[in-house]
């Protein structure tokens, strides 16, 4: 008779199963039924399952196929019910004791098995170890070949190579669960002779030693007999793989050639559709412009604080683009040279201001950034090196979502050592932008180069990560570069909540540049948004033009986890104000799917009557392009939306701006460029409010972190008190005049007291409750614009020549 134990055929012994002799539990117990190998990789058994505390174990129908684990009340349920399932591919399986294993996902799903037998335990351990290593190695082939999926049904043959080759991994597979098992019980029965040896020699001859010598046989029989199916099953495995092994060779040598020739077809694809689309396209996508350029004459930003609060930004479909610009004709380019007054008379240009020379931007055949001038003063090229100081970003701003960046407490670790004040001033980094427009003849010249300006202040953001300071009240910033670059800039703190800056510059060169800025932050957990607020203006004198625009919301990602990165996004219309001349341009958001380059910006250049005379197209971190308009055409309808596209005919694209280079080393300065770097350089004869005399950002620039956070928290509760002490003051002013209007009413009003709004009257509402005033700045409405701002009143200059700054406040 031929007892099975662990798939093995092992003789009887006194009528008993060898394996009984040695331990009872190695016999397959019959009360549940065994589990079973169903065709495929599929294995069924019963086995017992943990519920609760009440229920204890509860018996359970397990199947375990394509690397899950599933089970049900009853077999019946298969076709319906499923309890619960567990992918093997990322769990973990243990073994608690002779019956009982757990299998676990990382705390999500945690089973405690117990099977009937040691042995039916052992087979399914087995299992679904085997299945685990399948289902691994199945997904570590799944994340190497990508999205690569076949597209047509193999052919018949291959078909049924497939499933020959199925079916040899198969009975491999087997062979090695065999070799596994059998490895198990060598270990477990040479275990079990070495103690009966052991135990042999400590004992005294007498009559128990017949006993110990048969016991000792047994073992060392079934020992025997387990090597020996150890060896069978090694030698069944060795046959059937090397009788496969030179099909495998083939079918691999095969699969390698076919891989090759379908890699060079996929080359030939690839070049004929790049060829395809080059031709089709030949030129770059661009956006629209407002259909009415005189509308808005205040100018807009549509990537201000006017956004929804909700918005966020949707990688997943690109937008439609609206107007594609084509090469012109040859014969516009056989003329453009010699004769473009008669095409600008062709094209209606003939009004003196709107033709532009082609040669005229580009005369100097280098970048207009690559004229170094020699400075007087020789100043600094490098500042200590970033501290590497770790802190977690996410613990400060998860209390903070949905509150104004500047009331969010923030420590040194996240700013750059340069203030706000010092950061609005680094919009004149390109200012030669502004040299060259002031020369120009023609007014939409002129706003090629202004609206280059407006996109050249963007460059320096794209890997400033770091918060700059915020201002104190009455904090002030001069940049002088009379003599590099023949402008001077003044900036001020005029509001700290909203906080609000007033930046006045002017140039020796004919053009002045004034801007009130307010910054609307966002904290959205995911993502920061910046939105400024406040328009910026350009003045030139000569011409008389005042141009006008916003500036777009500044998004930094990956707040929570991830690396930070910045993007610009939004609209910006540049209006000039006397001719009704407009650039409209866009920046388009980072879009994981899109086609085209990252940091993208197009605009396009009309006149008061909105035809299109130039487009702009690059990118906010690297150049500009700028392509004349020649003829302009309606194209065909889009497909999603019904809008038709307008067809600009150009002439070829040449060179506006291209940013400079970052000097050497920058990773480690904060990636702050040659004009940055020496903002905050210590300078004689600027005023006691200088950002360069703010105590905490010069440690901070030292590297002496901690001791710049203390000295931010001295300076802003110092502000604070400040603040009280104004408002105090602001109070007591305003009862008194609170009584001189009870008083006047009484003696001389018709009206009853009733009869006013309010308890006190509306003289008394409008009376302010912080009497703070700008020191080099005043409110007052914008002449061209018709809009409050705070302007430049005059005399910082003088006071500094003269070195009196008795009016300056002690804010450090």
């Amino acid at each position: 008779m031929l007892t099975y134990v662990d798939g093995l055929t092992l003789p009887v012994v006194n009528s008993k199963p060898l394996a009984d002799t040695v331990k009872p539990r190695a016999v397959v117990m019959s009360e549940p039924k065994a589990p079973t190998a169903a065709p495929g990789d599929t294995y069924k058994g019963w086995l017992f399952k943990w519920t609760n505390y009440i229920k204890g174990y509860q018996r359970r129908w397990f199947v375990l196929s394509n690397g899950l684990l599933s089970y049900y009340r009853t077999q019946a349920e298969m076709g319906h019910t499923c309890r619960g399932t567990i992918n093997l591919a990322t769990a973990n399986i243990a073994v608690e004791d002779s019956c009982n294993f757990v299998i676990s996902n990382g705390g999500a799903q945690t089973y405690h098995l117990k099977a009937s037998s040691e042995v039916e335990r052992q087979r399914w351990i087995t299992a679904l170890e085997l299945a685990k290593a399948k289902a691994v190695r199945m997904q570590a082939e799944s994340d190497d070949s990508g999205d690569e999926c076949p597209t047509t049904p193999p052919a018949a043959g291959q078909g049924s190579r497939n499933s020959e080759v199925q079916s040899t991994l198969r009975t491999l597979g087997s062979k090695v669960e065999d070799l596994s098992t059998c490895n198990d019980l060598i270990a477990k029965h040479g275990s079990a002779l070495q103690r009966s040896l052991s135990e042999l020699e400590g004992i005294k001859l007498g009559g128990e030693t017949s006993d110990k010598i048969r016991q000792v046989t047994e073992r060392a029989t079934l020992f025997r007999i387990t090597s020996n199916a150890m060896i069978n099953a090694c030698r069944d495995f060795l046959a059937l793989a090397q009788a496969h092994s030179k099909r495998w060779q083939k079918a691999l040598q095969a699969e390698r050639e076919q891989r090759v020739r379908l890699e060079e077809t996929l080359e030939q694809l690839a070049k004929q559709h790049n060829h395809l689309e080059r031709a089709f396209r030949g030129a770059t996508v661009l956006a629209a412009p407002p259909s009415n350029p005189a509308t808005d004459s205040k100018g807009s930003g549509k990537g201000d604080a006017s956004d929804d609060e909700e918005n966020e930004f949707f990688d997943a479909c690109e937008e439609v683009q609206e107007f594609i610009t084509v090469p012109a004709d040859p014969k516009y380019h056989r003329r453009s040279g010699s004769n473009i007054s008669g095409i600008s008379s062709e094209m209606g240009m003939d009004d003196g201001t709107t033709s532009l020379d082609e040669q005229s931007l580009a005369s100097n055949p280098e970048s207009p950034q690559s004229h170094e001038l020699e400075p007087v003063r020789k100043r600094r090229t490098r500042i200590p090196d970033k501290p590497n100081y770790s802190l977690n970003l996410w613990s400060i701003m998860k209390n903070c979502i949905g509150k104004e960046l500047s009331k969010i407490p923030m420590p040194v670790n996240f700013n750059e050592p340069i203030s706000m004040l010092q950061r609005l001033s680094e919009d004149l980094e390109y200012s030669e932008l502004l040299d060259r427009a002031a020369k120009c003849q023609s007014s939409l010249e002129q706003l090629c180069y202004v609206a280059a300006f407006t996109i050249s202040s963007y460059s320096t953001t794209v890997h400033r990560t770091g918060k700059p300071f915020n201002p104190l009240l009455g904090e002030t910033f001069e940049l002088d570069r009379l003599q590099e670059s023949g402008y001077r800039s003044l900036c001020e703190q005029v509001s700290h909540h909203p906080p609000a800056a007033a930046h006045h510059a002017i140039s020796v060169r004919g053009w002045t540049l004034r801007q009130e800025i307010t910054v609307a932050s966002k904290f959205r957990g995911k993502y920061l948004s910046i939105m400024p607020l406040g328009s910026i203006h350009c003045i030139f004198e000569k011409s008389n033009n005042h141009y006008s625009w916003k500036k777009v919301t500044t998004t930094v990602h990956n707040i929570i986890v991830g690396k930070l990165w910045i993007d610009q996004s939004g609209e910006i219309d540049v209006i000039n104000h006397r001719t009704g001349d407009r650039c409209h341009l866009k920046f388009a958001p980072y879009s994981y799917f899109s086609r085209d380059v990252a940091r993208k910006v197009t605009g396009v250049v009309t006149d008061k009557d909105g035809k299109a005379h130039y487009v702009l197209s690059g990118t906010w971190d690297e150049k500009m392009e700028f392509s004349r308009v020649m003829q302009s055409s309606r194209g065909g309808e889009d497909g999603a939306e019904g809008r038709q596209k307008t067809v600009y005919q150009t002439l070829k694209a040449r060179e506006l701006w291209r940013k400079n280079p970052l000097p050497e080393g920058a990773e480690t300065m904060y990636y702050f460029s040659s004009l940055a770097l020496t903002l905050n350089e210590p300078e004689d004869g600027v005023a006691p409010t200088d950002s360069r005399r703010r105590p905490d950002q010069r440690l901070m620039e030292q590297g002496l972190w901690d001791e710049a956070n203390a000295e931010k928290q001295r300076l802003e509760e110092k502000q604070r008190s400040v603040r009280r002490e104004r408002e105090r003051e602001a109070a007591r002013l305003a009862s008194t005049s609170e009584d001189a209007v009870i008083e006047d009413f009484i003696t001389d009003s018709p009206l009853k007291m009733e009869d006013m709004e309010g308890p006190y009257g509306a003289h008394a509402k409008s009376i302010p409750q912080d009497n703070y005033k700008a020191l080099w700045f005043e409110r007052q409405e914008d002449h061209g614009m018709g809009e409050p701002m705070h302007i430049y009143k005059g005399g910082y200059w003088e006071a500094k020549e003269q070195n009196n700054w008795d009016a300056c406040p002690d804010i450090f």
